[in-house]
């Protein structure tokens, strides 16, 4: 019998746009011999089902995630969450599946809120002690702050960016004094906190994780390289700004570097699902050092994780798939 799934995508943020597109490469690539797909579209204003990607559509019950369709009423046996941002990326919507007792594909809530959060994900994750952090400092806009005392505490050039958000949205590279109080008001204004951290200059290197079953499973890594000045919004979403390459060519003292230590922040943050974890690998040293999990990676045709997919030798359809049968069990 085939198991209806939600397929949830939009969000409250800026990165809605980015969602839908990955919802589309998701629903492509379901068997529609096993699954019935239905599209929900989560907005501020509405949670409703859009079967052809309209922008209103029949209202989904919060009372239990269901649908009241012409055919008759539709419960779902999972939710295939595809939102990234806030609520599906911060572990809100994950809480709400929680108390209705629906399965995800995501990270928990808890897991889900800790890696949204760049700084408090980093304290968490230096404590493993298995991969370096960029020293930084963190701001929250309740207290007040001060140039001087930040410049003691971190060196330029350095990253600005809001402590929790995804595609580099208020994100800004710092060179000079002059730029830094713009550079947080910017990242101010996309969120409440704001994390400032020292530039490691080195390869961007990112690698797709996964478990099924009780094995998990290190995609190929791949190189990031902008023409922009670091991987903005713009160059990860407009083509020919900025070259993927997969798999990364890295020496296999650093691709084993990497899996063991993917494997590792995969398990010990208690993941689940596909993530995607950022590193920088330093010039000359060649340590790496850690920037962050992204536990809702964008999906789209052309965007890393499917890449990583295709270069591993797997189809993405048995790929998705495998990630369905893992949430159905309860374990995703």
């Amino acid at each position: 019998m085939k198991k209806n799934i939600a397929l949830v995508a939009g969000g409250y943020s800026g990165e809605s746009v980015i969602s839908l597109r990955t919802a589309q490469t998701i629903r492509r690539n379901l068997d529609p011999e096993r699954y019935n797909v239905y599209p929900i579209v989560i907005t501020r204003q509405s949670w409703y089902y859009a079967p052809n990607g309209e922008a209103s559509g029949i209202e989904v019950d919060k009372n239990d995630f269901s649908l009241v369709l012409p055919e008759g009423n539709i419960n779902f046996d999972a939710a295939f969450i595809a939102v990234h941002g806030t609520p599906g990326e911060d572990g809100r919507l994950q809480g709400y599946f929680d108390m209705i007792g629906l399965p995800y594909s995501t990270c928990t809530a808890i897991v889900s809120a800790l890696t949204f959060n760049k700084k408090f994900c980093n304290s968490v994750v230096k404590d493993f002690g298995v991969v370096d952090i960029a020293k930084s400092v963190h701001l929250t806009s309740a207290y007040p702050y001060n140039i001087g005392a930040i410049l003691e505490m971190v060196k330029l050039p350095v990253f600005v960016k809001p402590a929790e958000g995804g595609s580099s949205l208020g994100t800004s590279k710092v060179k000079e004094v002059s730029e830094l109080l713009p550079a947080i008001n910017l990242a101010f204004n996309e969120d409440n906190q704001v994390l400032i951290e020292e530039f490691i200059e080195g390869r961007e290197l990112t690698i797709g994780v996964y478990r099924i079953g009780d094995t998990i499973h290190v995609l190929p890594p791949t190189e990031i390289k902008s023409s922009k000045e670091f991987f903005d919004y713009e160059a990860k979403y407009t083509q020919g700004v900025t070259e993927e390459i997969t798999p990364a060519q890295v020496t296999p003292s650093v691709l084993a570097e990497l899996d063991k230590k993917a494997a590792y922040l995969y398990q010990h943050l208690n993941c689940r699902g596909v993530v995607r974890i950022d590193f920088i690998l330093q010039r000359d040293t060649e340590k790496l050092f850690f920037l962050e999990v992204n536990t809702m990676p964008g999906q789209s045709e052309a965007s890393i994780i499917p890449q990583q997919v295709r270069a591993s030798g797997m189809e993405l359809t048995k790929f998705y798939g495998a990630l369905v049968e893992q949430m159905l069990s309860g374990t995703a």
